[in-house]
């Protein structure tokens, strides 16, 4: 089994482990073993390990201690099964993202295969890989960008920690927390802008990155057409998400 791939293979069905009952799973059916913590934030803790002998990696949202435990606990559930189907429905329509092997939404953990690769963070700060091995990368981003908001969904997200290179070149989308089903046009120029913020902030060597991500996040819709129907209306057009994100960095440049 390819542990990350575009085309789903027929023989895994990620709904098959998916549990979503109120009792949890347990201990057996996570099946999970941690080998090396990969981040810890204040909404989340992720360890590299493996799961039924699979390269995994497992998400454990963080408590809240601030907020009373019965309101974090409802809401940490609603988040993790909204991500979980969020996650569930991107692998079903083709998307190159992280397949979901488990979710325990008592414990509130994800499971999902271990992606390949480098995040996009080191190899624009890896002063040896020069400006065209690195915008072919942030084309690669941004046909992948383009790729999920043609499924009519914002990441919420978009920071080069969040996206990662495989060793064959491909950008693979990663966290799905803050994402949503979206059909308004702002919310999908304001994706762009945070990976325009951050690239100005944290990357200012990288000269042109944002225009790299825009050229391949318009090739996409070039190569594909006009993105499908989706069940809940027609997803925002290329042309419109690129019109609005001029249209949030000039306004935020003249308030800055």
């Amino acid at each position: 089994m390819r542990i990350v791939t575009s085309n789903p293979p027929t023989n895994f069905n990620p709904l098959a482990s998916l549990t979503l009952s109120n009792e949890g799973n347990s201990v057996e059916t996570m099946a999970f073993t941690a080998d090396e913590r990969l981040y810890l934030g204040a909404e989340a803790e992720v360890w590299r390990g493996s799961w039924m002998g699979l390269p995994a990696v497992r998400k454990q949202r963080r408590l809240r201690s601030w907020r009373h435990p019965d309101l974090d606990d409802r809401l940490g559930r609603r988040r993790m099964i909204a991500e979980a189907r969020l996650m569930v429905r991107l692998h079903k329509s083709g998307l190159n993202i992280p397949v979901l092997y488990d979710c325990d939404v008592v414990e509130q953990q994800l499971v999902m295969s271990n992606v390949p690769g480098q995040p996009l963070i080191e190899l624009l700060n890896d002063a040896s890989i020069g400006d065209a091995t690195v915008n072919d990368h942030l084309r690669a981003a941004g046909r992948s960008i383009r790729m999920l908001h043609r499924q009519a969904i914002v990441h919420g997200d978009l920071s080069t920690n969040n996206i990662m290179m495989t060793p064959e070149g491909e950008a693979v989308l990663i966290d799905f927390g803050l994402a949503k089903i979206e059909f308004e046009t702002e919310l999908y120029g304001i994706d762009l802008h945070v990976l325009f913020e951050i690239l100005g902030a944290s990357h200012p060597h990288r000269e042109g990155a944002m225009e790299a991500v825009l050229e391949g996040y318009a090739q996409c819709e070039d190569d594909l057409g006009p993105a499908p129907t989706t069940s809940g209306g027609d997803p925002v057009s290329m042309s419109d998400v690129l019109e609005r994100f001029d249209l949030i960095r000039t306004r935020v440049r003249y308030h800055g």
